[in-house]
């Protein structure tokens, strides 16, 4: 899945009492996540690590038992907008590994979000044209 083999991190979404013995596969690599399901017809989606707006991690007790979580990511790629990585080991050092990577990303390609106040569309209410 790599383009030169190299992955900071990689793991399968877990199972039963935490065994990676799923058909889903998550990898990190310097510039963008990855994400590969299915056994017979596999599919492949990329999310570029610029592209990440935000990390959310959702722990549950029933998934802590075995040391597992997931991190749901809002991203402003078109095909995946967002995506949830679920039953992940060690799931809060992936989140910060993650959020580490994407700021080292944004700033290597020098690109900035702007957050609006006052609405989805950044205009407020109270503006007509």
């Amino acid at each position: 899945m790599a383009e030169n083999g190299k992955y900071i991190w990689k793991d399968r979404k877990r199972t039963i009492f935490g065994l990676p013995l799923s058909f889903t596969r998550y990898c990190l690599t310097e510039e963008k996540l990855m994400i590969s399901t299915g056994l017979f017809s596999v599919k492949e989606e990329e999310i570029r690590l610029y592209r990440i707006r935000d990390l959310s991690l959702k722990l549950k007790f029933s998934d802590r038992i075995f040391g597992l979580g997931s991190i749901h990511i809002c991203s402003s790629d078109s095909s995946t907008p967002e995506l949830t990585m679920t039953k992940i080991k060690k799931a809060r050092y992936v989140k910060e590994l993650l959020s580490q990577k994407v700021e080292s990303e944004r700033d290597r390609k020098r690109v900035t979000t702007r957050e609006y106040i006052g609405g989805e569309s950044g205009i407020d209410d109270d503006d007509h044209f």
